[in-house]
């Protein structure tokens, strides 16, 4: 599954997508949240359009087929657009583990879809242990109790919707075959987005009169619409590409591990032995589903092969 390039698009969106949560947490007490989340796209589409002016040119932003405007659409529209509006929501009725452990479910639905709508979405007995023990893990970390869990009002279904939209839209990407790269829909679905966003909250009637922004709602804002929501997308959508959707929404695995820790470090919430040790759960799953202990078995037994070969002595006396 993994390669240098996949691992490091894997972390980097790990972690900034983990830290979602936690600048989210901060900012909605200052933010009605689809204006809060209008507001990051519109940020974040200002700085995917100055990279692309820089870095691609218009043949390679223009969508040439029906995939492209497909993948533009599950792009902008479900996996950021609605996803998020229906996440940003939902934590206001929720404590941000029970939101971490709800929209978790995401590495979950994605071989569902995957197995509806592609070939290769099938995941054999190791994998689907792997994923069990994955979401495990999440609960461990979050913590939330049976009580938190069920007396969220339209918290959990809002964020179970959320999860359902990023999973149904990272498939669609795939199965769309678009000609475009993953940066030129990111760039076209960032905007798209935004102005989603928009439109939802004024249907809303979100009010902004008399809204101030303190440094730390400024911070918070920032962080969401330049590090989780440029940056970020732009390694995911490349690692949807690269490891395919199921493989790349793993990372949602880990998101709630970066959340606990960003909140430990930066809000002074406490990490249980429980969390300590989802964090250690988590990590089994993935290694099952990556299948990265296969993968070291052969280097290793491919270095001990090569040895011998070349005349050098039995390693293993």
């Amino acid at each position: 599954m993994f390669t240098r390039r996949t691992a490091a698009l894997f972390v980097v969106s790990a972690v900034l997508f983990g830290g979602t949560f936690v600048a989210a947490k901060v900012g909605l007490a200052y933010l009605p949240p689809l204006f809060f989340v209008a507001v990051r796209f519109d940020l974040g589409a200002i700085v995917l359009l100055a990279f692309a002016a820089v870095t691609l040119s218009r043949e390679e932003l223009r969508p040439r087929t029906a995939g492209d405007i497909v993948g533009i659409i599950a792009t902008g529209v479900i996996v950021i657009g609605l996803t998020n509006a229906l996440l940003f929501v939902g934590q206001q009725y929720v404590t941000s583990a029970v939101a971490a452990v709800v929209f978790s479910l995401n590495p979950i639905l994605t071989p569902v879809f995957a197995a509806l709508l592609l070939s290769e979405g099938r995941l054999p007995v190791r994998g689907a242990v792997g994923m069990g023990l994955g979401l495990l893990g999440v609960v461990l970390v979050a913590d939330p109790g049976s009580a938190a869990l069920l007396g969220g009002g339209l918290g959990v279904p809002l964020l179970f919707a959320g999860a359902v939209m990023s999973a149904l839209g990272a498939v669609m990407i795939r199965r769309a075959d678009a000609t475009l790269s993953s940066t030129a829909r990111t760039v076209w679905g960032v905007p798209l987005a935004a102005i989603l966003s928009h439109g939802l909250s004024y249907a809303a009637g979100e009010s902004i009169v008399g809204l101030s922004l303190p440094p730390i709602a400024l911070a918070a804002l920032l962080y969401v619409g330049v590090g989780s929501g440029a940056v970020a997308y732009l390694t995911y959508f490349a690692l949807i590409d690269e490891a395919g959707a199921t493989e790349a929404n793993l990372l949602f695995y880990f998101v709630p591990v970066v959340s606990a820790i960003g909140g430990f470090v930066l809000l002074g919430e406490t990490l249980s032995l429980g969390a300590i040790l989802g964090f250690v759960v988590i990590f089994a799953g993935f290694l099952l589903v990556s299948g990265l202990p296969t993968g070291l078995s052969r280097t290793l037994k491919r270095g001990v092969r090569d040895r011998l070969v070349h005349g050098g002595s039995d390693p293993l006396q």
